[in-house]
Protein backbone atom coordinates (compact mmCIF):
# COMPACT_ATOMS: atom_id res chain seq x y z
CA UNK A 1 0.00 0.00 0.00
CA UNK A 2 1.48 3.18 -1.17
CA UNK A 3 1.62 6.22 1.16
CA UNK A 4 0.51 8.62 -1.80
CA UNK A 5 -2.39 10.58 -1.75
CA UNK A 6 -4.85 9.09 -4.64
CA UNK A 7 -5.62 11.59 -6.85
CA UNK A 8 -7.91 10.88 -10.05
CA UNK A 9 -7.71 12.57 -12.89
CA UNK A 10 -10.16 14.97 -14.20
CA UNK A 11 -13.33 14.16 -16.10
CA UNK A 12 -12.80 14.99 -19.60
CA UNK A 13 -15.72 17.56 -21.08
CA UNK A 14 -18.36 16.28 -23.33
CA UNK A 15 -17.27 16.18 -26.52
CA UNK A 16 -19.38 19.03 -27.98
CA UNK A 17 -22.10 21.24 -26.96
CA UNK A 18 -24.90 19.91 -29.40
CA UNK A 19 -28.53 20.62 -28.57
CA UNK A 20 -31.92 19.98 -29.74
CA UNK A 21 -33.40 22.98 -28.74
CA UNK A 22 -35.17 26.26 -29.99
CA UNK A 23 -31.99 26.71 -31.65
CA UNK A 24 -30.54 23.38 -32.81
CA UNK A 25 -27.04 22.74 -32.80
CA UNK A 26 -25.44 19.35 -33.76
CA UNK A 27 -22.03 19.62 -33.76
CA UNK A 28 -20.40 17.48 -36.21
CA UNK A 29 -23.84 15.98 -36.89
CA UNK A 30 -25.52 19.14 -37.88
CA UNK A 31 -25.91 17.71 -41.64
CA UNK A 32 -25.60 13.88 -41.23
CA UNK A 33 -28.37 11.65 -42.80
CA UNK A 34 -30.56 10.99 -39.84
CA UNK A 35 -33.40 7.63 -39.89
CA UNK A 36 -36.25 7.64 -38.06
CA UNK A 37 -36.78 4.42 -35.49
CA UNK A 38 -38.77 2.59 -37.95
CA UNK A 39 -36.57 3.22 -41.06
CA UNK A 40 -33.66 2.19 -38.39
CA UNK A 41 -35.51 -0.99 -37.74
CA UNK A 42 -35.84 -2.25 -40.83
CA UNK A 43 -32.12 -1.46 -41.57
CA UNK A 44 -30.84 -3.89 -38.65
CA UNK A 45 -33.26 -6.30 -39.25
CA UNK A 46 -32.25 -7.03 -42.97
CA UNK A 47 -29.18 -7.04 -41.88
CA UNK A 48 -29.34 -9.18 -39.49
CA UNK A 49 -31.12 -11.73 -41.54
CA UNK A 50 -28.98 -11.08 -44.31
CA UNK A 51 -26.60 -12.55 -42.05
CA UNK A 52 -28.79 -15.12 -41.03
CA UNK A 53 -29.28 -16.34 -44.51
CA UNK A 54 -25.73 -16.21 -45.96
CA UNK A 55 -24.34 -18.29 -42.59
CA UNK A 56 -22.03 -15.32 -41.61
CA UNK A 57 -21.53 -14.72 -38.03
CA UNK A 58 -23.80 -12.17 -36.82
CA UNK A 59 -21.92 -11.64 -33.46
CA UNK A 60 -25.45 -10.79 -31.92
CA UNK A 61 -24.27 -8.97 -29.08
CA UNK A 62 -26.24 -7.83 -26.01
CA UNK A 63 -26.23 -4.03 -27.26
CA UNK A 64 -27.64 -5.32 -30.80
CA UNK A 65 -30.73 -7.64 -29.16
CA UNK A 66 -30.93 -4.58 -26.82
CA UNK A 67 -31.35 -1.94 -29.64
CA UNK A 68 -33.31 -4.68 -31.95
CA UNK A 69 -35.96 -4.77 -28.92
CA UNK A 70 -35.98 -1.27 -28.51
CA UNK A 71 -37.01 -0.53 -32.32
CA UNK A 72 -39.75 -3.57 -32.15
CA UNK A 73 -41.65 -1.56 -29.10
CA UNK A 74 -41.10 2.31 -31.00
CA UNK A 75 -41.02 1.75 -34.87
CA UNK A 76 -44.22 3.41 -35.53
CA UNK A 77 -44.21 1.78 -39.13
CA UNK A 78 -43.50 -2.06 -39.97
CA UNK A 79 -44.40 -2.25 -43.32
CA UNK A 80 -41.23 -0.79 -46.08
CA UNK A 81 -43.86 0.72 -48.06
CA UNK A 82 -45.13 2.85 -45.28
CA UNK A 83 -41.64 3.63 -44.34
CA UNK A 84 -40.84 4.69 -47.31
CA UNK A 85 -43.91 7.19 -47.81
CA UNK A 86 -43.29 8.71 -44.80
CA UNK A 87 -39.88 9.27 -45.74
CA UNK A 88 -40.60 10.66 -48.92
CA UNK A 89 -43.79 13.07 -47.11
CA UNK A 90 -41.01 14.35 -44.98
CA UNK A 91 -38.20 14.85 -47.39
CA UNK A 92 -40.38 17.47 -49.23
CA UNK A 93 -39.28 19.52 -46.46
CA UNK A 94 -36.12 20.82 -47.20
CA UNK A 95 -36.55 23.68 -44.98
CA UNK A 96 -36.71 21.49 -41.89
CA UNK A 97 -33.41 20.15 -40.83
CA UNK A 98 -32.69 16.31 -41.00
CA UNK A 99 -33.08 15.90 -37.61
CA UNK A 100 -36.36 17.28 -36.95
CA UNK A 101 -38.14 15.22 -40.23
CA UNK A 102 -36.44 12.03 -38.05
CA UNK A 103 -38.17 12.98 -35.31
CA UNK A 104 -41.33 13.82 -36.76
CA UNK A 105 -41.54 10.61 -38.32
CA UNK A 106 -40.40 8.75 -35.56
CA UNK A 107 -42.44 10.55 -32.88
CA UNK A 108 -45.64 10.33 -34.62
CA UNK A 109 -47.40 13.59 -33.13
CA UNK A 110 -51.16 14.28 -32.77
CA UNK A 111 -50.79 17.60 -33.57
CA UNK A 112 -48.81 21.00 -34.21
CA UNK A 113 -48.74 22.09 -30.83
CA UNK A 114 -47.63 18.72 -29.68
CA UNK A 115 -45.09 18.29 -32.34
CA UNK A 116 -43.30 21.96 -31.53
CA UNK A 117 -43.36 21.58 -28.22
CA UNK A 118 -41.16 18.07 -28.65
CA UNK A 119 -39.04 19.88 -31.19
CA UNK A 120 -38.74 23.26 -30.33
CA UNK A 121 -36.46 24.16 -33.09
CA UNK A 122 -39.80 24.01 -35.47
CA UNK A 123 -41.51 26.59 -33.79
CA UNK A 124 -40.03 29.66 -36.56
CA UNK A 125 -39.83 26.84 -39.48
CA UNK A 126 -43.19 25.86 -40.46
CA UNK A 127 -46.61 27.10 -40.09
CA UNK A 128 -49.00 25.53 -37.90
CA UNK A 129 -51.51 24.42 -40.85
CA UNK A 130 -48.34 23.05 -42.94
CA UNK A 131 -47.81 21.21 -40.06
CA UNK A 132 -50.88 19.60 -39.28
CA UNK A 133 -51.37 19.03 -42.82
CA UNK A 134 -47.71 16.63 -42.78
CA UNK A 135 -48.83 15.10 -39.51
CA UNK A 136 -52.40 14.24 -40.83
CA UNK A 137 -50.64 12.41 -43.90
CA UNK A 138 -48.50 10.38 -41.67
CA UNK A 139 -51.01 9.42 -39.52
CA UNK A 140 -52.91 7.94 -42.26
CA UNK A 141 -49.98 5.78 -43.25
CA UNK A 142 -49.55 4.67 -39.34
CA UNK A 143 -52.99 3.52 -39.19
CA UNK A 144 -52.49 1.70 -42.46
Amino acid sequence: MSNHPRTSRPKPPPPGNEEASATLNLGEFQDVDTLTLSEAALVLNALVAKRRNDRKNINETEMLNTTLNYLDHFARFTQKENVEAVERLLSAHKNLAKFERAQLGSLCCEDADEAKTLIPSLQDKIKDDDLQDLLNEISKLHNR
